[in-house]
């Protein structure tokens, strides 16, 4: 009697999986949590989705048991004119028994022409995989500020966005909901009243390992433009330091920042892309880091 070979098959996370993804990802990822795991699956529960996209990603299912699993997060950046579908590429473990079916879930991910697909957390070793997939680096790396040494904006009120906020004055709605929203994921969205009109901000507390020590800092998760957060560091700077307890805020680059006093790596921070649409270096706002966290 023949024995049945077992059946693996990708397909995509249901509710009912979510409990079985935070474990397996748990075990992927040892100096994460189960909790951390399943906080950000409950905030990927909860956002909209653009129609037809799937809402977590995929797993491999061994006869009934997840085995593998991708996480994607997918956003619409369009305008009027028409959508703009992202997909973030987040954490993606399979079990070691079930190695030689992972390019089962990465195929499955990357098979829609018209989505943008980025990825900003691929680890060193992976790259050349990644670029060997057609992605292109955007971003090279991080610049460290230290806006507190910056004059720019100084004076400028701001305003803090509450999680309970529905409008922002002065802000257009859709961007007014994005701050609203990234309030609610934990992260500081604010609005610099400067003098050339409000500039709205979106950070994010991470803390930078040196040895043993995590030291407080912020990453820069959504601005319209570099430029605007170059002119208002100052105002900021004094805002996160006051406020905050921290010093530097990093921002995705490719070289040093003109208008900011601070320090380029190439160490951290490679960020990939495929896909039509251009990038936009400080926006990582619906990224795997205001839902997950840093």
């Amino acid at each position: 009697m023949t024995a049945l070979k077992p059946v693996i098959r990708c397909r995509e996370i249901g509710e009912a999986d979510l409990d079985a993804v935070a474990g397996l990802l748990a075990r992927g990822f040892p100096r994460r949590s189960r909790e951390y795991w399943s906080s950000g699956l409950r905030r990927q529960a909860s956002r909209a989705v653009p129609a037809g996209y799937p809402r977590y990603g995929y797993l491999l299912d061994h006869d009934g048991i997840a085995v593998g699993v991708l996480l994607v997060i997918y956003s619409d950046r369009g305008t009027p004119a028409g959508p703009r579908i992202w997909c973030n590429l987040s954490s993606w473990y399979v079990e070691p028994a079930f190695r030689n079916y992972a390019t089962m879930l990465t195929r499955i991910a990357q098979r829609r022409p018209e989505v943008t697909y980025v990825n900003i957390s691929a680890a060193r070793p992976t790259w050349p995989i990644i670029e060997a997939q057609g992605f292109r680096a955007y971003c090279r790396g991080l610049f460290f500020s230290m806006p507190m040494l910056s004059i720019a904006g100084l004076g400028s009120p701001i305003d803090r966005i509450e999680a309970s906020a529905e409008t922002v004055a002065g802000i257009p709605p859709d961007e007014a909901e994005l701050l609203i929203r990234h309030a609610r994921y934990g992260c500081l969205s604010v609005v610099v009243r400067s003098k050339t009109g409000p500039i709205p901000l979106v950070l994010q507390k991470v803390r930078i390992r040196q040895g043993r020590f995590a030291l407080p800092a912020m990453q820069l998760i959504y601005c319209r433009d570099i430029s605007d957060y170059v002119g208002c560091a100052g105002a900021i700077g004094r805002l996160l330091l006051l406020r905050h307890g921290c010093i530097s805020v990093m921002t995705d680059a490719n070289g040093s920042i003109d208008g900011l006093i601070g320090v380029y790596t190439e160490r951290r921070g490679r960020k990939y892309i495929k896909g039509a649409q251009p990038p936009q270096l400080g926006d990582l706002s619906d990224t795997e880091l205001p839902l997950y966290g840093a």
